[in-house]
């Protein structure tokens, strides 16, 4: 609202839009209010957060100005000697009388103009195409993400009223149903991960620098994906990854027309509700989705349209009689056979065909696509055959037969499982060209019962640090030799571990992808150590001395093992390539908790709203970090920055997160402080019986 007037609504909390504000203008002082209506507050599967939680802007321009996302581009040809672009612009209240150029220009990384073209606006069309080529040109793709910049200024009798730019990044896509994916006609596995928009203790609202060392400590362990689960994110995260060299599945939506099943007692426990978002979706879902394609379709790292996720989950809501066959084999929960009251699958078919219509009408230079739960529901159906390509959620036993039934059909896994088995799927098979993990970080919401934060299937905690999960997947995906160990009990803790108390190998000790990197434990108890590398091979150390021999990968697990008699002293893995080492990874036994050590990621923070992420460790005596320490942290910050949370990452820590202390968690937090201005800042970190510590920050 502008001064009482009512500019409009949007439905869709994830959706970006925009108002003209001109007809309720006055001078003087004017008044802008918003409204958020969040009543229904289970009416997502996650925490979707509520009130203004992106960024909010003012624009001006004359009344003759350049159309909100009508500057747009694709490459039509691309060679080693040339590409061409396509330019396409579009003009909001072009006059008859106006005479209108458009002057569209191509910068490389540097700043060097490459290309130039001059042309006139034709006030007639809604939208007008120029073409430029660029000689020699860079290609983007996620080694070397290269970007240019296209700006496009509108002039009058030879004046400049307005302008807009945009970044490019050129590169080729090609899927295939036998060969899988190629960027820039080399074939490649996609290594993504699904992530949802919130961070922990900092909910919705989400800074640029937060997303940016998350991506990066992604890309770092190898994914070179995202998939933007369930809904378009901020703008900034798609601004990312172009810089970083992340591909990007852009989706629509998790819910089409009728409520799904929303857990409000806790994870798949008890009696859902059935709140939503439905009773919008026949007037809303095609300007979503067409704003969504709109406004992100300049970005090169946007390789896919999705038209929405798990719409097909069986008996939530749709139904069908192959439910009831004996060949449904249909690894999401069915919730029963086919009820032949509930919506009919056909449906889905039918939606599917209008949405990725309102996609193609916009943009036909990447394919569309859909996460499908029930896949071999959805074959019963128009809504494989709707999409270009067909994602799989959590059914990779269906990739080798559907394969075999529908020949054409290019598949992938949208939706997987952590597991190694999930990823063979994908690497021992040519034509599944990758997989979203789910999750690339841990997030609020889908909770368990009480005490619960979140779901913490992540890769990554709540503080985007590597969990043992992450450091498994590094060993798969990592281009960079690496190695990790972690330990546990090989016995439970009963005397049966210790020597002389039943010597037995501990053969039916299972192995997990979830150790941490722990050495406290008693004298001469049993200790399982694995280790997760991309070395084919890795040996085991203690104190400098070989406590582990030389093993191979085992290509059932993917996971090195030794079972070990436990001294204190450093545990070090080393991994091997033709006998000689590539990587380390050690461990040290700790004393008790005797101080603070912190250590930040920048000490000046470049401008204001910059935020710095400070690491907090309990340490002992000799500096070694304290994993079994769970002391509750003061943090106090003065001057030119405020504290913006403290993550612990434990998701069964229930506290108030809006205060300024908390518990570390495996000895470790993380503390998020934002600048609010020029000159320094001191952040202090206490504890009774610690000793503590200050960091000090410059802020320009």
């Amino acid at each position: 609202y502008l001064n009482g007037n009512k500019l409009g609504h949007r439905p869709n909390g994830y959706a970006s839009f925009m108002y003209d504000m001109t007809p309720y203008l006055h001078d003087g002082e004017n008044v802008l209010a918003v409204r958020v209506d969040h009543s229904q507050q289970a009416d997502s599967r996650w925490y979707t957060g509520s009130g203004i939680y992106r960024d909010v802007y003012i624009v001006t321009a004359p009344e003759t100005h350049l159309a909100q996302w009508g500057l747009g581009w694709k490459a039509t040809s691309i060679s080693s000697s040339q590409a061409t672009v396509e330019v396409e612009n579009a003009v909001d209240n072009a006059q008859s009388s106006q005479k209108l150029e458009l002057v569209s220009t191509i910068f490389d990384a540097d700043g060097n103009q490459v290309a130039c073209a001059r042309t006139s606006y034709n006030n007639k069309v809604s939208k007008q195409t120029t073409k430029l080529k660029i000689s020699k040109p860079h290609l983007w793709d996620t080694h070397t993400p290269y970007l240019y910049t296209l700006q496009v200024k509108l002039l009058t009798d030879g004046k400049e009223i307005d302008h807009a730019s945009t970044r490019l990044g050129l590169r080729t896509l090609h899927f295939d149903a036998n060969k899988g994916f190629a960027l820039n006609g080399k074939n490649m596995k996609v290594k993504g991960v699904c992530l949802h928009h919130d961070a922990g203790v900092l909910g919705a609202v989400v800074p640029k620098d937060v997303w940016r060392r998350r991506l990066q400590n992604l890309k770092e362990m190898g994914a070179n994906a995202i998939r933007m689960s369930h809904n378009p994110q901020a703008p900034v995260v798609y601004d990312l990854c172009d810089e970083l060299g992340l591909l990007v599945m852009d989706e629509g939506s998790d819910e089409w027309e009728f409520p799904k099943r929303k857990w409000v007692e806790g994870w798949n426990n008890g009696t859902p509700a059935y709140y939503g978002t439905f009773d919008f979706f026949e007037e809303w879902i095609d300007r979503d989705v067409a704003d969504m394609v709109r406004r992100d379709r300049n970005h090169p790292c946007v390789f896919l349209w999705s038209v929405g996720n798990e719409v097909d989950y069986p008996n939530d809501p749709y139904s069908h009689p192959v439910l009831d066959g004996g060949n449904a084999t249909i690894n999401q929960p069915m919730f029963g056979g086919y009820k032949k009251d509930a919506p009919n699958a056909e449906r889905i078919g039918k939606i599917a065909k209008r949405l990725a219509a309102v996609i193609r009408s916009i943009d036909t230079s990447r394919p569309t696509t859909g996460a499908l739960a029930g896949v071999v529901m959805s074959n019963e159906t128009e809504y494989p055959d709707a999409i270009d390509v067909v994602g799989y959620n959590y059914t990779e036993n269906r990739y080798d037969t559907d394969h075999k039934l529908y020949q054409k059909r290019i598949i992938y896994g949208s939706e997987t499982g952590v597991g190694y088995d999930n990823w063979k799927a994908v690497r021992d098979n040519q034509h599944i060209f990758g997989q979203f993990i789910w999750t690339g970080t841990d997030y609020l919401g889908e909770s368990g019962r009480w005490p619960s934060r979140g779901l913490n299937t992540g890769l990554l905690d709540f503080g985007s640090f590597k969990k043992g999960r992450g450091w498994f997947r590094a060993s798969l995906w990592s281009e960079t030799p690496m190695c990790y160990i972690g330990t546990y009990a090989a016995y439970p803790q009963n005397g049966r571990n210790r020597r002389g108390g039943g010597n037995n190998p501990a053969r039916n000790i299972p192995l997990t992808i979830e150790a941490n990197d722990t050495w406290n434990y008693n004298d001469d108890q049993l200790v399982r150590v694995v280790c997760y590398t991309n070395s084919n091979e890795a040996r085991l150390l203690l104190n400098g001395e070989i406590v582990g021999e030389t093993k191979q990968k085992d290509d059932s697990n993917g996971i090195i093992y030794w079972d070990i008699r436990y001294k204190p002293g450093t545990l070090r893995c080393e991994s091997l390539e033709k006998g000689k080492v590539v990587s380390s990874y050690e461990i040290k036994t700790s004393g008790r908790p005797y101080a603070i050590m912190a250590t930040v990621d920048k000490e000046e923070l470049a401008e204001k709203g910059s935020v710095a992420h400070i690491t907090v460790n309990v340490v002992d005596e000799n500096g070694v970090i304290v994993k079994l320490a769970d002391n509750d942290i003061t943090c106090r910050v003065q001057g030119s920055a405020r504290l913006l949370g403290l993550e612990g990452s434990n998701n069964t820590d229930m506290t108030d997160y809006t205060d300024n202390h908390q518990r570390v968690y495996n000895g470790r937090l993380l503390a998020y402080v934002r600048s609010n201005g020029t000159g320094e800042a001191r952040v202090s970190f206490s504890s009774p019986l610690l000793k503590g510590c200050e960091i000090t920050l410059k802020c320009k």
